[in-house]
Order: structure tokens, then C-alpha cells, then sequence
């Protein structure tokens, strides 16, 4: 058991504090925002995430678990530290790692012995061996500690039991004190065999970019295959099923949609393309999905447009605005853009979210934007409907209702859960993503362009 500050109570700070109290650990959650301190004090989290209320709950009221705004106090009261503050990213695409300087500077002002600093927050390749010279610019000749990387790959939605049971755990490290902390703090994964990875802090750090980078591509790559399978007459979802059989590539991340959204991907993808430039390594493939994404979102406003006919003036619904089911986060939600294009096309635009809603009336991008109650009341007098987020809520709409209280039966299924056939026959026009239609048989899906003599 080792006495814990978790620096920065955001998505990643909460959970980890939760989790590791959860391991048995005592552990501060530090925020400077001294309000919401007192929030959560009251149990009253900042974000919704499926399951966090119990635990947190469960591991305050048995004192393993403190909220705190006094951060050098905390520190002080603690052998291991975690910074997990934000690294948004900058106009260049870069991660602004000031908030994890200002925190490392207060730690090597209230070192009182040996600590370990572990850095989780998602920074650049070298952030954590810079916080060496960084830390004893600022503490006192002689101080004891050790600097480490321990990236997170909890996963919205799902942030607990991709924390309680992960698919793996990253120590970057130099130091056998260090590491020994650090598996040990880990001690109760072992009981379900995680493995773990232990490596220096460079790698550990680009392990955790390397990750979303690829799995933003992998969504990217079967958008791509969606555009193609619309022109050729495939189907999309068929063209995943069979690529995911193959062990090698795995059918997870290859749903076609609207585009990745969220606070990781878009985030992360141009952080490494940035670092990469100062490096002075090409990262064509990143740079290419970081473009190819941003070109899906504005072909899902083509599509809803070619559907309602002359935009200007017609309505539209939009179901969902988080950029995933099961979280109310609004970061770089494909939504936003969405309804930002929409807009500017003039469609009068009314939204609809089960938890996201009352962060999205605070968003400039949400500015003319009306709510809807529920699904039929924001589809209401729409020229057409989009679902935009996959919340389990919009599987299984009455459709006879639906049709009845649009003026328009357009119905853009941009996450691909109905079955298009059904859509049809209730009397909507269906349009999905990457659901292209046969030709007749004999007959080529599109005329191939002739060749000069």
C-alpha cells in the first residue's frame, strides 16, 4: 500500500485515483479548481462515466479516497505522485505541456525525502527525461526521486474495467526502485496475468502515441474502404467482417462512421505529427489520416444534404453529440462538426443526446442549435434525421412513430445499426455509410471511363 497525489482530476486523473484506491492505495485526487473539489467532496463527479460513482463513492467513504485543492501538501503526505493535468493541443498541433511543468515544479519545491514522479499525463517523446533536469533546476541540491512514465489506455465508456483489467501495463523506467513501485502498485493486476511491458522512458512514451495513432488509422482506413464499397456497389460492413477474420488485422475498429472524434485521437495524431517535424521523420501515413478524417465528416454533410435537396432553410436531427456512446465528452466530436457544416449550409438543426446535453448548451458551436427531449421530439417537423453517436437508445426507434412526426422521411444512419432493408420498408429513404448498391446483374456497378485510342 503506498500513499498516492493524483494531480489533475480530470477523465484520467478521476479513474486512476478511483483504481488505485480500489487496489487498496490511499490516495489525494488534487484539482486546483477549489470548487469543484467541493463537488466531488459532495460525490458530485464532473464527467459521466458508466460505474465511477460507485467506486468513488465506495473509497471515500472508507477513507482510502480524498479530494484536495492543496497540492504541496499533498505532495507532502506522499511517496509516489502522478501528473495527469492536460496537454491540449496548441495552433501548431503540438501538446502544450506547460500545466505538467507547473506541477513538476511544485513537486521539486516539497520534496521531503524520496518520491517517485510518474508521468501519465499524454505528452512527447522526452517529456519524462526532460522533468529530470526540470525537477532539479527547482529542489534542493541532494534530493532523492526518480522520474517515470506510466501512459493510460483506459477507453471512454468503459473506463473501468479498461483500468481494472487492461490488456496491458507500460513502466517506463530507469531506475529498479522506481519499477519496483510501480509493479507493485500494480500488484492486484497480477492476479489476472496482465502483462506488462517495462522499457525506458522513451519507448513507454511513444508506445502510448504509436497505439492511438494506429487505431485511428484503422478507423480511417475502413472509411476510406466505405467511399470505395458506395461507388463499387460493396457493402461495408461484409468487407469488415471478412477483413477482421484475419488474425492478423482483427475486427476491432473497423466500423464505418462519421469519422474518429474525442480527446485522444484527434489530439495525439497531430501531437506525433509535430514531434515528428521537429524530429525531422515524415509521418506521411498520420498526416494522411489526420486529413482523410476531417474529409469524412464533411462528406457525412454532403450526404445529408443530397437527401434533404436544397439545404437552406430545411431541418435536420441530429441523434447524438457525444463523440461516443456511454460518455457525455463533446471533445472533437464528429456531431460538432457535423452540425458546424449543417449550419453553415443553412439547415436549421435540433439535437438530441441521452447525457451530453447540458455541456453541449455551453459550446459556441452549438449557438442556434435547438434540444429535443428525446429522439421523436427532436425529430419533430425534420427534413430528415442523422444518427450521428451509437447510443443504444437509437437501436431500436419506433420508425412508424418517427416517420409520422418528420415532414421529410431521410433517414442518414451514420453508424450503420439499422438494417437498411427495414429502414426502406417503413417508408424512409436510407442512407447509410459505405452501403453501396449492386448493380444489376450483368451489368457493371458504374460505366468504366473510356481510354484514349
Amino acid at each position: 500500500m503506498y500513499n498516492i497525489t493524483v494531480v489533475g482530476s480530470g477523465y484520467v486523473g478521476l479513474v486512476t485515483g478511483a483504481c488505485l484506491a480500489d487496489f487498496g492505495n490511499n490516495v489525494i485526487c488534487v484539482d486546483n479548481d477549489a470548487a469543484k473539489v467541493e463537488r466531488m467532496k459532495a460525490l458530485e463527479l464532473p464527467f459521466f462515466e458508466p460505474g465511477l460513482p460507485e467506486i468513488v463513492e465506495r473509497n471515500f467513504n472508507e477513507g482510502r479516497l480524498e479530494f484536495s485543492a492543496d497540492l504541496a501538501g499533498s505532495i507532502r503526505r506522499s511517496k509516489v505522485v502522478f501528473i495527469t493535468v492536460g496537454t491540449p493541443p496548441r495552433a501548431d498541433g503540438s501538446a502544450d505541456t506547460s500545466q505538467i511543468y507547473a506541477v513538476a515544479k511544485v513537486v521539486a519545491q516539497n520534496l521531503d525525502g524520496y518520491k517517485l514522479i510518474v508521468q501519465k499525463s499524454t505528452a512527447p517523446v522526452g517529456t519524462a527525461r526532460e522533468l529530470y533536469t526540470w525537477i532539479r533546476k527547482w529542489a534542493k541540491r541532494g534530493a532523492e526521486f526518480d522520474v517515470a512514465s506510466n501512459p493510460e489506455f483506459l477507453r471512454e465508456g468503459s473506463a473501468l474495467e479498461t483500468t481494472m483489467r487492461p490488456d496491458r501495463v507500460v513502466i517506463g523506467a530507469e531506475s529498479k526502485k522506481a519499477i519496483d513501485i510501480l509493479k507493485k502498485i500494480h500488484d492486484p493486476l497480477f492476479l489476472i496475468e496482465t502483462p506488462m511491458v517495462v522499457t525506458g522512458l522513451e519507448t513507454a512514451e511513444l508506445i502510448k502515441y504509436a497505439s492511438n495513432c494506429f487505431l485511428a488509422t484503422k478507423i480511417t482506413f475502413i472509411n476510406e474502404m466505405a467511399n470505395l464499397c458506395e461507388a463499387l456497389g460493396a457493402d461495408v460492413q461484409m468487407v469488415a467482417k471478412g477483413l477482421g477474420m484475419d488474425r492478423r488485422i482483427g475486427g476491432k475498429f473497423l466500423h464505418a462512421g462519421p469519422g474518429y472524434g474525442g480527446s485522444c485521437f484527434p489530439k495525439d495524431t497531430h501531437a506525433l505529427s509535430a514531434f515528428a517535424r521537429k524530429a525531422k521523420v515524415k509521418s506521411s501515413i498520420v498526416d494522411a489520416v489526420i486529413a482523410a478524417n476531417e474529409h469524412q465528416m464533411n462528406l457525412m454533410v454532403d450526404k445529408i444534404c443530397a437527401g434533404i435537396g436544397a439545404p437552406r432553410g430545411k431541418r435536420v436531427a441530429v441523434l447524438g453529440l457525444s463523440f461516443k456512446p456511454n460518455t457525455d465528452d463533446l471533445r472533437a466530436a464528429p456531431a460538432l462538426h457535423i452540425i458546424a457544416g449543417l449550419k453553415r449550409r443553412g439547415v436549421k438543426v435540433c439535437a438530441f443526446d441521452p447525457v451530453a446535453m447540458a455541456k453541449a448548451e455551453e459550446l459556441p458551436e452549438m449557438r442556434g442549435v435547438t434540444l429535443g427531449a428525446d429522439p421523436y421530439d427532436a425529430a419533430r417537423g425534420a427534413h430528415a434525421i442523422a444518427i450521428v453517436t451509437e447510443w443504444n437508445e437509437f437501436r431500436g426507434m419506433d420508425l412508424a412513430h418517427l416517420k409520422r412526426v418528420m415532414k421529410k422521411p431521410v433517414f442518414a444512419d451514420l453508424r450503420n445499426i439499422y438494417n437498411p432493408d427495414e429502414v426502406t420498408a417503413a417508408g424512409f429513404t436510407h442512407i447509410g455509410v459505405g452501403k453501396g448498391r449492386p448493380a444489376a446483374a450483368g451489368k457493371p456497378a458504374r460505366k468504366a471511363a473510356r481510354k484514349p485510342a
